[in-house]
Parts: C-alpha cells; structure tokens; sequence
C-alpha cells in the first residue's frame, strides 16, 4: 500500500511540510510503520496549486524513491503553496513509470489513492468502457488509481464529489463482482479542486488502511505549549494523512471506517460513506 498526505493552510515552503516533520511523507517512503509495506519506493509525486493563481495545478513526478530523488528536495525549497498533495507509491503490479505515478490531474482537480482495486487485469477492460468517451483519451498510464479517478469523474466529480465517489465504487464494486472478485474495493482517495479538500476511507472488506486529520492548530498548540514547529503553522492548518507525521497524542482523529469528510479552511464535515449502486 501506498501513503499519501495532503496540506491545507497558510502558504508554506513544500519542503518545510514534506521533509521536516519527524515522521514525514518521505520518512513513510522509507519506514512506513502503519501500511501493508515499510517501503514505497515504487515512485512519487507533489501536486501544488499557486497563491491567488486560477491557472491549474502543476505535478512533478519521479520513478526514483522519494527519500533518493535530489531533484525532489531542490524544487521543494522553491515552492510556495497554500494546497499541497503529495504519494509516495507502492506497486500493486502496474510498472514502475511517471504516468502510474500519483498524484493525478483534470483541470483543476487532483487525485491520489492509496489501496487497490482487487484483480483489476481482470475487470479493466469493463470499468474503462464505462469512462466518458470525451475523457477516455487522458488517461495515461494503466493503473486502477487513473480509471478510478476518469470513473469518478464520469459519475460527475467537479459537482458533487461525495455522489460521484459513491457511484463510481458501486459500479467497480458491481463489476469486480460479475467477475468473481469477492472484495473489489479498497481506498483511502484523497481529491480537491484547489478551494476544498474531500477524502473518503472505504474498503469492500470493512479494513480499509489507516486515515487521519489533524485537530484545530490552536487546540494542539494548547496541548503542547512547547512545541515550537506549531508556532510556524497558520489558523487554517489542517493535514490529512496516512500515517501521523508526528507522535502526538490528541493531535490528530483517524478517520472512521466507510466515512468521508469535507476540509475546508478550517472548517470539517465527517459522514458515512456507503457505494451507489449502478441504476
């Protein structure tokens, strides 16, 4: 399994939130302690989106290990973002190449995924036939993360993300069982259109890999006074993340199982989360 984090706040240098926390994203590339796998190696990638900037967001991807990529530390001392996605990947079987790597980009929307769709050789031809022909042709790579996303939006993403995540699970979980797949979804989907922030934690199996958003920056700050590192984060922090970036108990609330939320400035809106199935 992949692990991915996602940043929303005050703008911030890329590299103070990808390599300075004790626990980082690219410590997870290296020594994840709550995944299926310690090392995702298998890739990585940032999605940023400028500030006061309508244009869409930019993505650098590598095929090299996040904890290796020199190219990734320079740029990341470079960029400035109020909204940042960032994936460190483990293969589930598709190649090790930039177009498989997270996270995914339509417009001004943003895409990354941690889990699996269960034997997607098996049901990939079925799940693309159902992608928008108008969107077909952006598909690049061949991974299950990309259908799911072009799924997603077809079942109508840029306007309501909850409805659209729904129906397109049930369609995959419809799919994956007319081919025998007993559990044919598994994910924690982390997706923005550069204003808000939704993520949904979901599995056919009820066991779906670990979730968590930081508490109010204020509350934290009351808990640790000491702590210096959250004198540099803003009101309106919050993360989203596969794995705590830091050891602090009471900081952060993982996310229910089969649930969704809604980050938006500082304000966050949890609800269950249930698949649609196909009309």
């Amino acid at each position: 399994m992949c692990r991915w984090m996602a940043y929303s706040g005050e703008p911030v240098l890329a590299e103070d939130v990808l390599f300075r926390p004790e626990h980082s994203i690219i410590d997870q590339s290296l020594h994840a302690k709550m995944g299926g796998f310690t090392t995702n190696g298998d890739g990585f990638g940032i999605g940023w989106y400028g500030i006061d900037d309508d244009a869409a967001p930019t993505v650098y991807k590598g095929t090299h290990p996040a904890w290796n990529d020199e190219n990734l530390r320079e740029v990341a001392g470079r960029i400035r973002t109020p909204l940042l996605f960032a994936h460190v990947r483990a293969s589930s079987g598709t190649p090790v190449q930039r177009s498989n790597c997270h996270p995914f980009r339509h417009g001004r929307w943003l895409w990354m995924h941690n889990g699996s769709l269960a034997d997607f050789p098996r049901v990939k031809r079925d799940l693309l036939m159902a992608v928008d022909p108008e969107l077909y042709p952006a598909i690049e790579g061949n991974t299950d993360t990309e259908a799911l996303f072009h799924l997603a939006l077809t079942f109508g993403l840029e306007d309501d993300p909850p409805t659209a995540v729904a129906r397109a699970v049930g369609y995959v979980e419809d799919v994956g069982r007319r081919h025998g797949v007993e559990y044919p979804v598994h994910m924690t989907v982390a997706t923005t259109d550069g204003e808000s922030i939704w993520v949904f934690r979901y599995s056919s199996e009820k066991a779906t890999s670990s979730l968590y958003l930081s508490h109010d920056v204020d509350q934290v700050r009351r808990l640790y006074p000491d702590l210096d590192v959250l004198d540099r984060l803003g009101e309106d922090t919050r993360f989203i993340v596969s794995e705590p970036l830091r050891d602090l108990p009471g900081a952060w609330d993982e996310v229910p199982e089969a649930s969704w939320a809604l980050i938006h400035g500082r304000d966050q809106d949890s609800r269950p989360f249930a698949p649609l199935a196909p009309a």
